[in-house]
C-alpha cells in the first residue's frame, strides 16, 4: 500500500506541474517571448554558453538563473546588462513550473524576445519537469566522460538541441566526442547535435542558427 501511495502522489505532482507549465507557456506566448530551458551538469558550460549567446545576438534577452544558490550565476548574467531573476532551489535539484511562474512575474516580458531558463546543474532531476519553455537545450561536456549520454539516457530523449561542449579538451581527457554524438542519436535520432568549444569558437555559430531556427518555426 505504501508503494501505491507514493506512485499516486508522484502522479499528482507531475499532473499539477504539467498544468502550470502550460500556463507558463501561455504567459510567454502572450508577450511573444520564446523560451529555452537549458539543462546540463555542473561544469558543462551552460552559463558561459548563455553569456556568449547574449553577447552575440541582437535579440533582447532575459535570464532566469536557477540553482541551489543562484546569486553567483545570476551575477554573471547581470554583468551583461540583461534582466535576470535568480531562483534559489535550496535542497531541490531542479526547477519546476511553479518556481518559474513566480519568476515570470518579476521579469519584464514585454521587453524580452528570448528567455533563457538555466536549470539546476544535473542531468537527472530536471527530466520530468516541464517548465513551459518552447525548447530544451541539453549541454554536456567531454570532460564529464564520453559515457555521459549512456549513463543519463532520459534527458536526451526529449531534448530539442544537444550541445557537446569543450571538444578542444577531448584528447586531453581521453574522450571520444564522436561516440557521444552517436550515443545521443541512438536515443533521439531527430535531435540536432552540435560539438562546440567556446575557447576556439567551434560550433558556436551553429548553436545560434539552431536557436534561430526554433524561434522562426515557433
Amino acid at each position: 500500500m505504501h508503494k501505491v501511495a507514493e506512485v499516486e502522489v508522484q502522479h499528482d505532482i507531475m499532473v499539477a506541474n504539467k498544468k502550470l507549465a502550460r500556463k507558463n507557456q501561455r504567459i510567454l506566448d502572450k508577450d511573444r517571448v520564446f523560451s529555452v530551458d537549458v539543462v546540463g551538469a555542473i561544469g558543462s558550460g551552460k552559463t558561459s554558453l548563455i553569456e556568449a549567446i547574449i553577447d552575440a545576438v541582437d535579440y533582447k534577452i532575459g535570464v532566469i538563473a536557477g540553482d541551489v544558490i543562484s546569486k553567483y550565476d545570476a551575477g554573471r548574467f547581470e554583468n551583461h546588462n540583461v534582466p535576470v531573476v535568480g531562483l534559489n532551489t535550496g535542497k531541490e535539484c531542479h526547477l519546476d513550473a511553479h518556481l518559474v511562474e513566480h519568476a515570470l512575474h518579476d521579469m519584464p516580458l514585454e521587453d524580452i524576445d528570448v528567455l533563457f531558463i538555466e536549470n539546476v546543474g544535473n542531468l537527472i532531476c530536471p527530466v520530468d519537469f516541464d517548465l513551459g519553455s518552447h525548447m530544451r537545450m541539453v549541454v554536456i561536456s567531454v570532460t564529464e566522460g564520453d559515457d555521459t549520454v549512456e549513463k543519463h539516457p532520459l534527458i536526451f530523449q526529449d531534448a530539442d538541441l544537444v550541445v557537446i561542449n569543450k571538444v578542444d579538451l577531448a584528447e586531453a581527457v581521453g574522450a571520444d566526442s564522436d561516440k557521444m554524438v552517436r550515443d545521443v542519436k541512438e536515443l533521439n535520432s531527430e535531435v540536432q547535435v552540435i560539438k562546440t568549444s567556446l575557447k576556439t569558437g567551434t560550433g558556436f555559430e551553429e548553436v545560434i542558427k539552431a536557436i534561430d531556427g526554433f524561434i522562426t518555426d515557433n
